[in-house]
């Protein structure tokens, strides 16, 4: 756990751009993956292997996300009138950090299959080859799926 924990949670970080959840994604993969030592390979990589349990995590964590905020929609606007906007205040923050956050922010909101390239092969530093292995894709769709990601990142930053 202690030479693999920082690459998952910040997999799980950059999945859910909320350092809380990023824990608790973090934990839940490192149970899931001591529960599932039995079906563990030991001819594949234990860190791939990891990384993916992390990866199906995040996505798990994704969905429970999309239905609550489902039920939280589904709320009278009259009854949410006195919650309070629960984001950054600017002049709390500095600039650099409010960049960063908006940053994370991008990279959470990518789908997912353009997410996980990018989050292991930019952020992470594997090779397109591990990163490849871990997502179960080619080379080539690694390398097209962080072009892609690159360029929605733009959009989202520009717009």
């Amino acid at each position: 756990m202690a030479r693999h924990r920082d690459a998952v949670f910040r997999i799980a970080r950059h999945h859910t751009g909320d350092e809380g959840e990023a824990l608790d994604v973090t934990q839940e993969a490192f149970i899931s993956a001591f529960a599932s030592l039995n079906r563990f390979d030991p001819d594949r990589p234990f860190r791939a292997w990891l990384l993916r349990i992390a990866i199906n995590k995040c996505r798990d964590w994704a969905r429970r996300r999309a239905v609550r905020r489902l039920f939280r929609m589904a709320k009278p606007l009259d009854d949410a009138a006195h919650i309070a906007d629960e984001g950054q205040d600017p002049e709390s923050a500095a600039i650099s950090a409010r960049e960063l956050a908006r940053i994370s922010a991008a990279v959470a909101a990518l789908p997912a299959n353009l997410k996980d390239p990018l989050i292991l092969c930019r952020i992470e530093g594997m090779s397109m080859a591990d990163a490849a292995q871990v997502l179960g894709i080619s080379e080539k769709a690694v390398e097209t799926r962080i072009y892609r990601a690159r360029q929605k990142l733009s959009e989202i930053l520009e717009g």
